[in-house]
C-alpha cells in the first residue's frame, strides 16, 4: 500500500487546503449534511450545550448536526487555538497514536489528518512521516474547526449547573456572564473532565514553590542547574522529565514505585472495533476486569519519549522507590521513601496522572455527591481491587450520569459524560483518538432518541397536521366496477 500511494497519489496531494476543503464540502453535500432540523424549538432555550471545544467537543458537534440537531452552543474557557491539552500541559514531541488513525473524521476521508497532511505536503512526505508531532495535531484540529465552521465560543467558563424544571440552568463567567437554559449538557472535557490532577498526600505540607503537577504550567527555564525529582514513569512523567533536561536541569531522577519498568501497552494488543463495540455490552465483572488489568499493568511511556530522557547522561531511573512523604529542607525538598532512604531535590514534578472524582467538579456543587459511582454498584474480587477505578461514574449506556439515591437528583439524566470519565462504563470512546468518532456517533443517536421521545406529543401532532399532497388528483381516472366490462386488447386471444 505504501508504494501504491507513492505511484498513484490522491488528487489532493500537494494541491493545498482550499482544494481539500472544496472536496470536503462536496462530500458533505453528498451526505445531505447537515441533517434535517427536526427538534421543536423553545424560546430562550438551547437544545444542547457542549462544554469543551477541543477534539471531543468538536466531533460531538459534528455528530449532532449530522443528526439534524442544530440548536447547539459549544463553550470553551481557553482562547481560540489552545483548546485541549496539546499546547498546554501536553509536552510529548509526538503523539502515541499511529498516524493512520482516522480520529475525529466521523467517517469522512477528507476530514482525516492524513488528508490534511497530504493536501499540503504530498504522498511522499506522508510516507516519510513517522509519528504526528504534537503541535501539528493542534494545527489539524484548528483546521478541522475552520473547515466545518464549528461555532466554538471561547473564553467562556461554565461555573455551575442546576435544574430548573425540566431544563438545566448554566451559570457562566468570562467573555459572557449570566446564565443560559439548556435541555441537555455534554461534558466534552477531556482527560480531567470528571475529576482533576492526582495530588498525592505526601506533598500536603510542601510549599507550592517546590513542586508542580505535570498538568500545571511549569517554568522550565527556572529549572536550569536544578536537581529535579520526577515522581512516576508514565507518559506525562517522562515528557516533563525530558523538558527539564532540555532546559538545562543539573539532573533529573525518576522516582518509581514499581520494581520494574512497564514495557507493554496491553490495551494495544486487543484494540479493534469488536472491543470498542462490545465493551459496553459486557457484564460489570468483565468491564471491571479489563479496565483494572489495564490500570494494574500500566501503559508504558512511548519508546521515543523514554529515549528522549535516557539520552541525557544526567537522567536516572530509580525503581522500588515508593514516596512516603516530602518535607521542606531549607530551599529544597527532601523526599523520603518506604525503604528508609531519601533524596534531596530542588524541585519536584508529580507525574501522577489524573483521578476521577466527581466531587472535584465544582459545576455540580453538592449534587456531585449524588453521582452513582462504580464502587456503589460493584464489589470486585480481592485480587482485582482498585480504588481509582471505583471512583469512575457508573453511567447509563447513553453516556448520562445516574443518581445514587433515586429521586434525589433526577436531572443528572440530562448531563452526558463524553470524556475520560466514561471509560469504565463504555470504554475508550470519548477521549482517546482511536475510538472518538464511534463514541460521537453513539452519543448523537442516544441524545436524538431522547429529544424525540421528550417531544413526542409535538411529533404526533406534526404527523396529523402534515397535509402536503404527493398526488395532485390528475394521475388517475376513476371507473365503476360493473357486470360487464369492455375487454382490453391485451386480454383478447
Amino acid at each position: 500500500m505504501t508504494s501504491q500511494h507513492a505511484k498513484d497519489p490522491s488528487p489532493i496531494d500537494a494541491k493545498g487546503l482550499p482544494e481539500l476543503e472544496a472536496r470536503l464540502r462536496e462530500e458533505l453535500a453528498f451526505l445531505c449534511y447537515p441533517g434535517k432540523d427536526w427538534v421543536p424549538q423553545r424560546e430562550g432555550v438551547t437544545d444542547v450545550v457542549i462544554i469543551g471545544g477541543g477534539m471531543c467537543g468538536m466531533v460531538a458537534w459534528l455528530a449532532l448536526t449530522t443528526a439534524g440537531i442544530r440548536n447547539i452552543r459549544v463553550l470553551d474557557r481557553a482562547e481560540a487555538g489552545r483548546e485541549g491539552p496539546w499546547l498546554n500541559y501536553a509536552r510529548m514531541e509526538t503523539l502515541r497514536s499511529p498516524k493512520v488513525l482516522t480520529g475525529p473524521a466521523f467517517g469522512m476521508g477528507s476530514l482525516t489528518f492524513q488528508a490534511w497532511y497530504r493536501a499540503q505536503h504530498g504522498s511522499e512526505a506522508w510516507e516519510a512521516l513517522d509519528k504526528i508531532p504534537r503541535p501539528m495535531w493542534m494545527d489539524y484540529l484548528i483546521w478541522y474547526r475552520k473547515a466545518l465552521e464549528i461555532p466554538v465560543e471561547n473564553g467562556i467558563s461554565v461555573d455551575h449547573v442546576e435544574p430548573e424544571g425540566d431544563l438545566l440552568r448554566l451559570t457562566l463567567s468570562g467573555s459572557e456572564s449570566g446564565s443560559i437554559l439548556t435541555r441537555k449538557l455534554i461534558f466534552a472535557t477531556g482527560r480531567d473532565g470528571t475529576g482533576g490532577p492526582n495530588i498525592p498526600g505526601f506533598v500536603r505540607d510542601l510549599p507550592r514553590r517546590l513542586w508542580a503537577h505535570s498538568a500545571d504550567e511549569i517554568d522550565f527555564d527556572a529549572l536550569k542547574d536544578k536537581r529535579v525529582a520526577v515522581i512516576g514513569v508514565g507518559a506525562s512523567a517522562v515528557d516533563n522529565a525530558a523538558e527539564a533536561l532540555e532546559h538545562g536541569a543539573a539532573e533529573v531522577r525518576h522516582l518509581i514505585r514499581r520494581k520494574e519498568m512497564p514495557t507493554i501497552n496491553k490495551m494495544m494488543g486487543i484494540g479493534c472495533f469488536g472491543f470498542t463495540a462490545g465493551y459496553p455490552e459486557l457484564p460489570d465483572e468483565w468491564r471491571w476486569r479489563f479496565m483494572q488489568y489495564s490500570f494494574a499493568t500500566q501503559t508504558p511511556a512511548p519508546r521515543g519519549s523514554t529515549l528522549r530522557v535516557s539520552r541525557h547522561p544526567n537522567a536516572y531511573f530509580h525503581f522500588g522507590k515508593s514516596t512516603t512523604r516530602i518535607e521542606e529542607k531549607g530551599d529544597a525538598a527532601l523526599v523520603h521513601f518506604a525503604d528508609g532512604t531519601s533524596y534531596e531535590a530542588d524541585y519536584v514534578i508529580l507525574g501522577t496522572g489524573f483521578v476521577i472524582d466527581p466531587m472535584a467538579r465544582t459545576e455540580f456543587g453538592d449534587t456531585a455527591g449524588e453521582i452513582l459511582l462504580w464502587q456503589d454498584v460493584y464489589t470486585p474480587p480481592e485480587d482485582e481491587q482498585s480504588r481509582d477505578l471505583g471512583q469512575f461514574p457508573y453511567l447509563n449506556p447513553d453516556f448520562t450520569f445516574r443518581e445514587k439515591t433515586p429521586g434525589k437528583a433526577p436531572w443528572l439524566r440530562n448531563v452526558y459524560c463524553f470524556n475520560y470519565g466514561a471509560s469504565a462504563s463504555l470504554g475508550k470512546i470519548s477521549g482517546d483518538i482511536p475510538g472518538i468518532s464511534e463514541g460521537a456517533a453513539w452519543l448523537s443517536r442516544a441524545l436524538a432518541a431522547t429529544l424525540y421521545r421528550e417531544d413526542l406529543p409535538s411529533h404526533w401532532q406534526g404527523l396529523q397536521d402534515y397535509d402536503t399532497p404527493e398526488l395532485q388528483g390528475d394521475e388517475w381516472r376513476p371507473s365503476e366496477l360493473g357486470a360487464s366490462q369492455p375487454e382490453r386488447e391485451d386480454q383478447i386471444a
